[in-house]
């Protein structure tokens, strides 16, 4: 027989998934008041195809999804939430979904500041500095996450508190999550001087310089480490070497460069760094699975 806080929190995720019917009536992304949450509902099972996450907390609320992310594979059902430490290829599909019961999901996006800052002020078991955590962690969802999250859904029908009470929520969600089951994995990419904050760092260093040229040398440099231990330490994290981590940062932003601001392939390949517009063309369509014009109008057929 189920314990008592797994019906408590039956019975929360059944009133938050009518609420989410009600604000989100089609599928697609929907951006909140809220700056970073959003949400998401699929009506079909379907793959969604790769995809770069950022960091952040999702939570499923109805339905299943198979996240790919690193060298490890993801079911996830209304029972998890998935926490991305840091910026992550993935290939995502939606496994379990139907128009009367959608695969619906919340979506925050951390705060690296705030992680850092609760990092330093917060008592945790310390992980050895050999330990390496996969940038994606799974973990069953929790009251007080819940809790937290159908509180920051509420608050979007009364919009004048948001910029008050939104902050304290958005702080309570990253301080559990810190103080959780993987909050010491977590805590790894974030507490400064570790080796694996080294690789964030390094992550966020090649996020910021798509059109540079990628010296492992250097970069193992600056984080500390001899070449051979950087560049295993990074797989470890991401799944790919930072050179194939950069090519795929550089075609997911022309991708997003030609859907939203609606650049030519040339202006885009150019904007990401690529000097021959044919190498970008095959290497866009190795990773999607479609040349770049033909990729585009699928995505916005599909809208």
């Amino acid at each position: 027989m189920p314990d008592d806080s797994r019906i408590e929190i039956g019975r929360a995720k059944a009133l938050l998934t009518k609420k989410l019917h009600s604000r989100m009536p089609a599928p697609g992304e929907n951006p909140t008041a809220i700056a970073g949450l959003t949400l998401y509902r699929g009506d079909k099972i379907h793959t969604v195809g790769n995809c770069l996450y950022r960091p952040l907390i999702s939570m499923i609320i109805q339905g299943t999804k198979l996240i790919r992310a690193g060298n490890e594979e993801y079911c996830c059902t209304d029972n998890d939430v998935m926490i991305f430490g840091v910026d992550l290829p993935a290939n995502v599909m939606i496994t379990q979904a139907s128009p009367e019961t959608p695969c619906m999901s919340l979506v925050l996006d951390l705060d690296k500041s705030l992680l850092e800052q609760l990092a330093l002020q917060t008592p945790h078991k310390t992980l050895n500095n050999n330990y390496i955590a996969g940038g994606a962690l799974k973990q069953t969802v929790e009251p007080e996450i819940l809790d937290a999250f159908s509180r920051m859904v509420e608050l979007l029908d009364t919009p004048e508190r948001i910029p008050v009470l939104a902050p304290m929520i958005v702080k309570e969600i990253h301080y559990h999550l810190l103080m959780g089951p993987n909050g010491s994995h977590l805590r790894s990419f974030y507490a400064l001087g570790s080796p694996n904050n080294q690789i964030t760092r390094a992550i966020s260093w090649l996020k910021q310089n798509l059109t540079a040229s990628v010296l492992v040398e250097e970069l193992a440099a600056q984080a500390g480490m001899a070449p051979s231990t950087f560049n295993r330490r990074f797989k470890e994290i991401t799944g790919i070497s930072p050179v194939q981590f950069q090519k795929r940062m550089r075609l997911h932003e022309a991708q997003r460069l030609m859907l939203t601001d609606n650049m030519d392939v040339s202006g885009a390949s150019i904007a990401v760094g690529y000097e021959n517009i044919s190498h970008f063309t095959r290497e866009y369509k190795r990773l999607f699975g479609n040349p770049p014009r033909k990729n585009i109008m699928m995505i916005r057929s599909n809208q």
